[in-house]
């Protein structure tokens, strides 16, 4: 609020229609109050604005030049023994010159910092005497003391300069509305402490270390974001979620989380048993769509599925002087007679790791080595990696001219289209099969099993061949894996070698029935461990019956989980390829792919 003073000319009469002057105690006392406000904080008259640049910087230059060259002579007498105080004359004009530079520097600061504290002092002055002011015009006219009456102070309100992008940024949390910021309720406490990350003088990846509270670390980091960013963080929930539970396992500097739904597919009829797929997505008609599938595969008996391999593999890269040298380490390692010596260390890593087998590629005088084994309930890339390094750490006795370049040399290939995996598998190899009966064709997808068998060669197979597709012989398998894997806490990025599916279809019993299968060689899953213990995605294990670990037969959990995985995979297929059959692809995405307000229309 600005404060101006007026001028008091008179004062409201308690007479009627009579004009009365202020009386003369108060006019005195007022007039008193004026001269004091416009009494100077200092006698202090201002230089020129050039000349006080100017001599700043002479009186800064002359301060250093002095303060260096005498500090080159003290130290010149010191190295030949000269007493410090026997000086020259050159010698004495710079300790002038420096004493005069101090004075004045001294001098030029010590006055801005008196004259600021006397405005700071006169304007409090200023207020009290307002203050009593008011308060004796008040009594003097029969009226009670108030902060602004009217005739005496102008209370009006002074817009506030325009902020610069920088001064923005740095909003406290009374001005988050300004910027639709959604503040979060915040103690004194937390603005101190939003104070220093956004200084720098706290990390904001420690604040979890040194609250000792994930969610308030959680709050406060959010708040620090939208302060730095100038952004609003409207829309993205921190509340209702256990940070502790993520804390060192599965994310680091948490500002909230993101909201994906969960649907149903099912009954899916596989192995004679019946299971309800969660999938967590956002593309419209996928959930759908499998669940069309799975219709199909129920009402035509089931499917079938078969555990090939079930082996997680990690390679490291390590480096000899010559390939000659390279190539003996791999005789060594895949010597029959040395694996039983190399399982045992292996081994040790886990009571769950099973070493399978070791196999080996030169580039050179590299050496990749692809170990595989079993990793139990786990999807087992920590476990294998392990077992991995025990190896290399005894395989320095022998080779002591190994250079280990990388725990992961590419060679996996995790994350990553490879051939290897599409060749040798990694994770478990499933294939999964259904006879769809010709009624079920019609009647459920709509179309003809002529139709399809002809789109899946044509599509699936020959069309991915054109396009040079590793893996990619299928119509949508990631869909349905990154769904399920979402829904049941596996690693996404896993989908990629996760999804390479290569789909057949052919007629079956003189044409009439269709016989569809899925061979998916590197299923990477996991029913415990990682983002599996989450309370989300544990409940959605739970439904399928493979939350946690077998006590049973360790691993069984996660081979039914990867058989699930490629089931649903097949529902998928199916559905999608007798929608493309029939024609009806843009049709389904209209109806079931676009917000409608009318709920009634889309049901």
């Amino acid at each position: 609020m600005d404060v101006r003073r007026r001028p008091i000319t008179s004062v409201p009469s308690s007479k009627a229609g009579e004009p009365l002057k202020p009386k003369k105690h108060i006019q005195n006392h007022h007039t008193h109050h004026q001269k004091l406000v416009k009494a100077p904080a200092s006698d202090v008259q201002a230089l020129p604005l050039v000349p006080l640049y100017l001599t700043n910087w002479i009186f800064f230059t002359l301060f250093f030049s002095v303060a260096y060259f005498l500090l080159h002579r003290w130290r010149d007498k010191i190295r030949t023994s000269t007493p410090l105080h026997v000086v020259t004359l050159s010698e004495i004009a710079a300790i002038v010159s420096l004493i005069a530079s101090v004075i004045y520097l001294l001098g030029f600061f010590g006055i801005g910092f008196v004259q600021s504290a006397n405005s700071r002092a006169s304007s409090d002055d200023e207020l009290e005497l307002d203050e009593d002011v008011n308060t004796l015009i008040a009594k003097e006219d029969g009226r009670s003391p108030g902060p602004c009456p009217a005739g005496v102070i102008d209370c009006s309100v002074v817009s506030p300069p325009p902020q610069t992008p920088t001064q923005m940024m740095m909003v406290s949390a009374p001005q988050a509305n300004v910027l639709n910021m959604t503040p979060i309720n915040l103690s004194e406490e937390d603005e101190e402490i939003i104070q220093s990350v956004v200084s720098g003088s706290i990390p904001s990846y420690s604040l979890e270390s040194k609250l000792v509270d994930c969610r308030r670390a959680a709050a406060i980091r959010r708040e620090v974001v939208q302060r730095i960013s100038g952004k609003s963080l409207e829309g993205l929930p921190v509340e209702g979620f256990d940070y502790d539970s993520i804390l060192g396992q599965c994310c680091e500097m948490p500002i909230g989380y993101v909201q994906i739904p969960v649907g149903v597919a099912g009954p899916l009829l596989l192995d004679g048993m019946e299971y309800t797929v969660p999938m967590a997505t956002t593309e419209g008609c996928l959930v759908a769509s499998t669940n069309r599938g799975c219709k199909a595969i129920y009402a035509s008996g089931g499917a079938t599925s078969i555990l090939l391999r079930d082996g997680m593999t990690r390679a490291p890269v390590v480096r000899f002087a010559t390939a000659k040298r390279a190539a003996q380490l791999k005789f060594f390692l895949e010597d029959p007679l040395n694996f039983d010596s190399l399982s045992v260390i292996f081994n040790k890593s886990s009571r769950f790791a099973r070493l399978q087998g070791i196999k080996c590629a030169i580039a050179g005088k590299n050496l990749y080595i692809r170990f595989c084994c079993s990793t139990g309930d786990a999807m087992g890339m920590n476990m294998v990696s392990k077992g991995v390094q025990n190896v290399l750490d005894f395989l320095q006795s022998d080779f002591s001219d190994m250079d280990v370049i990388g725990i992961s040399g590419n060679f996996c290939a995790d994350k990553k289209p490879a051939a290897v995996n599409w060749i040798e598998g990694r994770g478990k190899s499933v294939v999964c099969e259904a006879i769809i009966k010709e009624e079920v064709v019609e009647k459920v997808l709509k179309t003809n099993v002529a139709a399809l068998v002809e789109l899946n060669m044509l599509k699936n197979l020959a069309g991915s061949a054109l396009a040079g597709s590793l893996g990619g012989f299928n119509a949508h398998a990631s869909n349905i894996v990154s769904a399920v894997y979402i829904a049941t806490g596996q690693d996404p990025a896993q989908n990629v070698e996760s999804s390479h599916c290569i789909t057949m279809m052919e007629s079956v019993n003189d044409g009439k029935d269709l016989h569809i299968s899925v061979s998916m060689p590197s299923i990477e899953v996991g029913t415990v461990g990682g983002g599996t213990q989450l309370a989300s995605q544990s409940a959605c294990l739970n439904l399928l019956g493979v939350k946690g670990a077998s006590k049973e037969s360790p691993g069984a959990n996660s081979r039914l989980l990867a058989t699930i995985v490629a089931g649903s995979v097949l529902a998928g297929e199916l559905s999608l390829m007798s929608a493309l059959a029939a024609g009806q692809l843009v049709k389904s995405h209209m109806k079931y792919n676009r917000s409608s307000k009318d709920v009634s229309k889309v049901v």
